[in-house]
């Protein structure tokens, strides 16, 4: 089992930054990637960026990339997601996400299936004027 809680979402104007923070605990070794999901209301959920737990290789959806970065510290078992440059789009409910298991990247990043990871239970980040 592997127990997430996210911490950081507020609101923010246009062009603003925020840090949000995932503290892990558990059987993270027995997860292949750490991770980062938002749901906007009415939307469904969707991927948004991805580290490897052993090696740190990292992915970015294409809406974040450039803007977004994905980190750890091992030492706290804490991820971090850096957001600059935020915009109205990206007003949304963000979740950190541990794959469960050795599953593939690209289930990882693919369409949600929420039973192939564990969740964390969300915190909001507002981005308006």
């Amino acid at each position: 089992q592997v127990q997430l809680m996210e911490s950081g979402g507020d609101s923010v104007q246009p062009g603003g930054s925020l840090r949000l923070s995932c503290a892990a605990s558990g059987s993270i070794d027995s997860s292949r990637y750490l991770g980062w999901y938002r749901q906007a209301p009415e939307k469904q959920r969707e991927w948004v960026a991805a580290i490897q737990i052993k090696g740190g290789a990292v992915y970015y959806a294409d809406a974040v990339k450039g803007r977004f970065t994905i980190s750890r510290d091992i030492a706290k078992n804490t991820l971090y997601l850096q957001m600059n440059d935020l915009q109205p789009d990206d007003t949304a409910v963000y979740y950190c996400a541990a794959s469960r298991g050795w599953s593939a990247l690209s289930t990882f990043t693919g369409p949600v299936d929420y039973a192939n990871n564990y969740w964390g239970q969300g915190t909001q980040v507002t981005v308006s004027s």
